[in-house]
């Protein structure tokens, strides 16, 4: 099967603690966005077009509110914000919108709004599906209200999205596995897998100095990761991104007390990925290869930094890789060369 090459950008308009009943042990919105600044509605026309200026090569996009609790902020400002998005998509300029939202601001009659104005894409902040997690975390709320929700969404035709996190409070590998399993379950389109970090004047922040929490480390991250996107892998729940975006504020000089972080995770994690995949598929085959992958996991398969052609190259096993466009994103064929 042919891979589309097809771009798709969203036009991000972060609305940070807009909505958020109280702050999750983990949660420093302001700066985990990267962003303090609230944009009122009337400022969404500029944003937008700001954007689309420079977007005009055919891809596919989205407005997407993020940030916040979007569906929990009032009605009246959601519809205010939600009609000067609309104006792009009816005009053809935009093909969808995109919010993110917690679990529990989810209805019947909010869902309907999001029709209304023709949003076309939700993600749900899950972070976890173990209320044992869920209440050490201080989210708020329970898996019922994930399932709930997303059950919602779903019957509406809105494509669900359920964000995921790791390493939190009363976590653990296979917690974190299983709340895959249920993402997967619950009939997610896409997800997001973000590591757990510590940010400086957070309830996590004192529960670690406290000694009563301790972060992942890297490594640790990575591994849980990686079983994770094989279980969405398999699935076929497509990934939207893995780890935090780049931020000058997620450093230990700004924001940034402990935990994960690394600027290259996702490709951390792909890595790790790749070196699982070439592993199994070498069993114990000695001596030059030619690898054939889609063209935008080239770089992924040779590893960061080169670690995966290096670590073959241990084993007696030295790897030339070679991008195809027509091969499906983790398709591979292994030959002698």
């Amino acid at each position: 099967m042919a891979v589309s090459n097809s771009k798709h950008s969203n036009i991000p308009i972060f609305i940070p603690e807009l909505a958020c009943p109280h702050q999750c042990v983990f949660c420093n919105q302001a700066k985990i966005s990267g962003a303090q600044h609230v944009p009122p509605p009337e400022d969404v026309p500029s944003i937008v077009e700001s954007y689309l200026s420079t977007m005009n090569d055919g891809r596919e996009i989205e407005v997407a509110f993020f940030g916040g609790s979007f569906t929990g902020i009032p009605v009246d400002l959601q519809r205010e914000y939600l009609k000067a998005a609309y104006h792009y998509k009816k005009e053809g300029l935009v093909s969808g919108i995109r919010l993110s939202t917690r679990p529990d601001y989810i209805s019947e009659e909010i869902v309907d709004l999001l029709l209304e104005f023709g949003v076309t894409a939700v993600e749900l902040g899950a972070q976890s599906t173990n209320d044992e997690v869920l209440v050490a975390s201080g989210r708020g709320h329970n898996f019922s209200h994930l399932k709930n929700a997303a059950g919602l969404i779903r019957k509406s035709g809105i494509s669900l999205g359920l964000q995921m996190m790791v390493g939190l409070p009363a976590d653990s590998k296979e917690r974190s596995l299983q709340t895959a399993r249920d993402i997967v379950n619950l009939g997610a389109d896409n997800t997001r897998i973000y590591p757990t970090l510590v940010i400086k004047g957070t309830a996590l922040e004192r529960l670690m100095n406290q000694g009563k929490y301790l972060p992942l480390s890297l490594d640790e991250a990575v591994e849980t990761s990686k079983e994770i996107l094989k279980v969405f892998n398999n699935a076929g729940v497509k990934v939207l991104r893995i780890g935090l975006h780049q931020s000058d504020e997620l450093s230990p000089e700004k924001s940034l007390a402990a935990g994960p972080y690394h600027r290259s995770f996702s490709e951390l994690v792909q890595t790790e990925l790749w070196y699982d995949l070439l592993k199994e598929q070498l069993g114990g085959y000695k001596g030059n290869a030619e690898v054939l992958v889609n063209g935008s996991q080239v770089n992924f398969v040779y590893g960061y930094e080169g670690k995966n052609r290096k670590r073959l190259a241990a084993d007696g096993v030295f790897i030339k890789v070679k991008g195809r466009s027509d091969f499906e994103k983790y398709e591979t064929r292994i030959s002698a060369g």
